[in-house]
């Protein structure tokens, strides 16, 4: 059973960049995750400073490690001064469609 994550950000117009700068090595650590099925981060086009991160595990072990890695330990700290709002996470399981 797969699981998906969708974690919406609200960014501060003035701290986007920042954001972005900070949120990158987030997002490659992260990719080299041996659970990790993908982890990318989409910028609505509509809403400014809105973001996801849409994020694809093997398992919910594979979470769980990435959960407590430096990577992601290290960016939730630092990520409340770039918000607008608290982000928004949902987690979903999921099978795969593919026979």
């Amino acid at each position: 059973m797969m699981i998906i994550i969708h974690a919406d950000f609200q960014v501060q117009h003035d701290k986007e960049q920042d954001f972005l700068n900070e949120i990158r090595p987030l997002i490659e650590a992260s990719r080299t995750e041996e659970g990790n099925i993908s982890y990318d981060l989409l910028k609505h086009t509509e809403k400014a400073g809105s973001y996801t991160m849409m994020e694809l595990w093997k398992d919910m072990d594979a979470v769980k490690f990435h959960n407590q890695t430096e990577h992601f330990t290290g960016f939730t700290e630092k990520a409340p001064r770039y918000f607008s709002a608290p982000p928004q996470v949902k987690l979903y399981h999921a099978e795969s469609a593919e026979k």
